[in-house]
């Protein structure tokens, strides 16, 4: 284990980049228990959340020379493998997002609820940065729930401009979770 605590995150995310498989192993030894935990507590198959793993740490190699990993490795490949879950589970229509959100991350293990924990902050960080109106926009939809004719009439301006801020924030929070955090996850994860 001492090997694998040897190099910090920037470090193995520069030494996969530069295509070190040493590097990646470390990475893989280091995550794949807790992407494996948080993929079962979340679909209940064991041979499902093993895939899953396998296709996040597939594309990670797959996409290492262009990586922005602006989080710790862990929340990073954390995500991916949620997202992952939820694409497959859309894909497979078994479960409603509401339900895959409220039940699942409740009933994870500690480390899962955590790693929960450091994202949700991490994306409440993001909004914090947002200019103004566009944050002020943003958190009226997203946590107040309104339309965006509601937030019109609310701010005196056009619901084309609420569409901006919105897509706006929206590209903000997609690039800074980086390339695996598609825009569907963050629309689940802040609903």
């Amino acid at each position: 284990m001492a090997f694998v605590d040897r190099f910090t995150d920037i470090e193995l995310i520069e030494q996969i980049k530069n295509d070190d498989e040493g590097a990646f192993t470390v990475i893989y030894k280091k995550n794949w228990e807790i992407m494996y935990l948080a993929a079962y507590n979340l679909v209940k198959d064991k041979s499902v959340s093993e895939d899953i793993v396998q296709e996040v740490f597939v594309s990670l190699w797959q996409r290492r020379a262009k990586l922005e990993i602006k989080v710790s490795i862990k929340s990073y490949l954390y995500t991916s493998t949620i997202y992952k879950v939820y694409d497959h589970l859309k894909k497979n229509k078994k479960l409603l997002k509401q339900e895959l959100f409220d039940n699942n991350i409740e009933a994870a293990n500690p480390e899962t609820k955590l790693m929960h924990e450091e994202l949700i902050h991490y994306l409440d960080t993001v909004v914090d940065s947002l200019p103004a109106k566009c944050k002020e926009v943003y958190k009226l939809s997203r946590e107040n729930m309104l339309s965006n004719k509601e937030i019109a009439d609310h701010l005196d301006i056009s619901q084309r401009t609420v569409e901006g801020h919105i897509s706006k924030a929206l590209k903000i929070l997609k690039e800074s979770l980086g390339a695996a955090a598609a825009i569907e996850f963050i629309i689940f994860i802040y609903s």
